[in-house]
């Protein structure tokens, strides 16, 4: 199978609107072995996480950071005490610290997404569906924004008063901070480009770009570094604070909830994983990327069985003649069959390997938005922002906003809808996609060919009417 080649492709503002859119503890005289080194590592307790749990723990290292909420701890560790502390009986897991990415590739072309899943056809209507995400909170638990984001975001549609930043290192500054302001100030675009999949975008001033659920509310959580990377404990603390803020004497308590998070890496995080757990039982529902590691598994947060995980699909024209014209559009599929010739599992899509559990596809290939990270010539540092900026990305970053929309859709049409229950529907409402292989235009008059089984594709595709029609 070929691999997909990174490719940025920029939007001049004018075609835009074509398109219209981390001490264990020694007596200070002993040096310590190089042979035994330090270890960040995550320690989750069975039980309430008390000052004399904390004291117990620091017998073993150096408590760096705390998480009363769901009873974890950051620590420093040396690697011969981490046996000793995985024994402790109030110790209910141990693991390293997990270094988190943005899920995302570059690459380029139209805006056909939307039209696929049947939420917007082009013209001046563009709305398919009936419902448009309103009053459902949406956090994005991602890079943040860029500065200049009301460029392109509409104003009313992001929470300003809720928006957080939590950042952490992996080692010696392993300890979760919070800065203010932070959120606003990426320079990576990936959280603005996530963003606009779920709200859409404007351009040049006119709101031309239609979102998936363009009257959510947005809570920019920033837990990766203008890097687009990021480690664990940064985003369980991001996952508590939503969860948080719908509990029970909480500023949005009783609101559905949804978080999108766009990220992964190769290991499940004992923190993250408790956090999730926490969110889910306040009601809170979590989506996120299958990762683009391909044949080589999934990502975590997005492997972990409770979370809605989500793969990438692509439509075979999605370059025509050779690259010559964008498409907004794609032809109506007058079945399940006729849909499923049109589409193919993305290369980098991770496959579930294992026990992992891959739930649904959605696209994530050549997805439009704004993408100020790298200008349409790569302009002088002093001209990064300007608006006018919109890239073509490729990646299961960009297909779980799809499905994070798609909820946001659900929760509109019925603001008491179990959460508990909304990856039954999704699946249950999902068209199948069996393995298979597809020729697919490579945007140089050329093909490629995409082959991928049944482990590639969870239930099947999300097509917002029908699962909008399954409520």
């Amino acid at each position: 199978m070929k691999k997909r080649c990174v490719v940025l492709v920029g939007l001049a503002a004018g075609v835009a609107l074509l398109l219209t859119a981390c001490a264990w503890f020694q007596p200070a005289s002993v040096e310590p072995a190089a042979a035994d080194p330090l270890q960040t590592v995550e320690v989750v307790v069975s039980g309430e996480l008390t000052d004399a749990v904390v004291a117990e723990l620091e017998g073993y290292g150096q408590v760096t950071d705390r998480f009363d909420a769901i009873g974890g701890v950051v620590m420093r560790v040396r690697e011969s005490g981490l046996s000793a502390l995985a024994g402790l009986s109030i110790v209910s897991s141990v693991g390293k610290a997990a270094e988190r990415h943005a899920d995302d590739y570059a690459g380029g072309v139209s805006t056909w997404d939307l039209d696929l899943q049947n939420v917007t056809n082009p013209g001046l209507v563009p709305r398919v569906v009936a419902y448009d995400g309103t009053g459902v909170y949406v956090a994005v638990l991602d890079t943040g924004l860029v500065r200049n984001w009301s460029d392109y975001l509409p104003q009313d549609q992001i929470a300003v008063e809720y928006a957080k930043a939590f950042l952490s290192g992996a080692s010696d500054n392993s300890a979760v901070a919070d800065v203010p302001n932070m959120w606003e100030r990426d320079t990576e675009s990936h959280g603005t480009h996530v963003t606009s999949t779920i709200l859409g975008y404007w351009i040049k001033g006119a709101y031309a770009v239609n979102g998936v659920a363009p009257r959510a509310t947005v809570i920019p959580v920033k837990v990766l570094n203008n890097n687009g990377g990021g480690w664990s404990p940064a985003i369980a603390a991001g996952i508590v604070y939503v969860a948080d803020l719908v509990d029970e004497g909480g500023p949005l308590a009783g609101e559905p909830m949804v978080i999108n998070m766009s990220l992964g890496g190769s290991q499940l995080s004992p923190l993250e994983a408790a956090a999730i757990d926490y969110a889910l039982a306040k009601g809170v529902v979590v989506v996120a990327s299958a990762g683009n590691e391909g044949e080589s598994g999934m990502g975590y947060p997005g492997a972990y069985e409770p979370v809605i995980s989500v793969g990438a699909i692509g439509w075979v024209d999605e370059w025509i003649n050779g690259g010559g014209f964008w498409r907004l559009s794609v032809p109506e599929p007058a079945s399940d069959e006729e849909l499923q010739s049109m589409v193919y599992v993305c290369d980098f899509s991770s496959r579930a390997v294992g026990e992992q559990d891959l739930d649904v596809l959605a696209p994530g290939s050549w997805i439009v938005g704004p993408y100020l990270a790298y200008g349409a010539a790569h302009p002088p540092l002093w001209s990064m922002g300007r608006p006018g900026e919109y890239y073509f990305l490729g990646g299961t970053s960009m297909a779980a906003p799809h499905v994070t929309g798609i909820i946001a859709l659900m929760f509109d049409k019925d603001p008491d809808l179990a959460a508990a229950g909304v990856e039954a529907i999704l699946e249950d409402a999902a068209v199948e996609l069996p393995g298979g292989t597809r020729n697919v235009r490579d945007g140089s008059g050329g093909w490629v060919e995409y082959t991928w089984g049944t482990n590639a594709t969870g239930a099947g595709i999300l097509l917002a009417d029908e699962v909008l029609g399954a409520i």
